[in-house]
């Protein structure tokens, strides 16, 4: 009977190995034992945009110790155009590469080409990839 249960330090060696055997021939930023102590050592990173007391903007990202996500960035429409977005996710990036962190990856709505082109005004570029979701509740 197979029993699925929390990872623990004394599980590393195990996994190590298991990985380099499954995923012999990833690139070396993708090296197991690295992306597992990373994984463990870091927590999600949310970020504000403050302007005189106020919150303008917000920044939601992750580090998996494998790869960066944006998960949501938001920037009140007054604010908007003056730089705000740009900030945060400099933020962010400088925090993940802090961590890390050596590809950051984020999601957008196929229609949503100001967002597309604010990304790729950060260096960002779409990848010929398909997205797949599925609910849980």
């Amino acid at each position: 009977m197979v029993v699925v249960r929390r990872f623990e330090p004394h599980d590393e060696p195990c996994v190590v190995r298991l990985w380099q055997r499954v995923f012999a021939d990833d690139p070396p930023h993708n090296a197991p034992a690295v992306m597992l102590a990373s994984k463990l050592a870091h927590d999600d990173l949310v970020f504000v945009a403050e302007d005189a007391g106020d919150i303008v903007g917000a920044c939601m990202a992750g580090y998996d110790g494998h790869r960066g996500w944006v998960y949501a960035v938001a920037v009140s429409p007054e604010v908007r155009g003056r730089g705000v977005g740009s900030l945060l996710m400099d933020h962010v990036i400088e925090e993940l590469r802090t961590l890390g962190c050596v590809k950051l990856n984020l999601q957008v709505r196929a229609d949503n080409e100001s967002v597309v082109k604010f990304y790729e005004s950060l260096g960002f570029s779409v990848e010929a990839r398909v997205s797949m979701g599925k609910l849980l509740s």
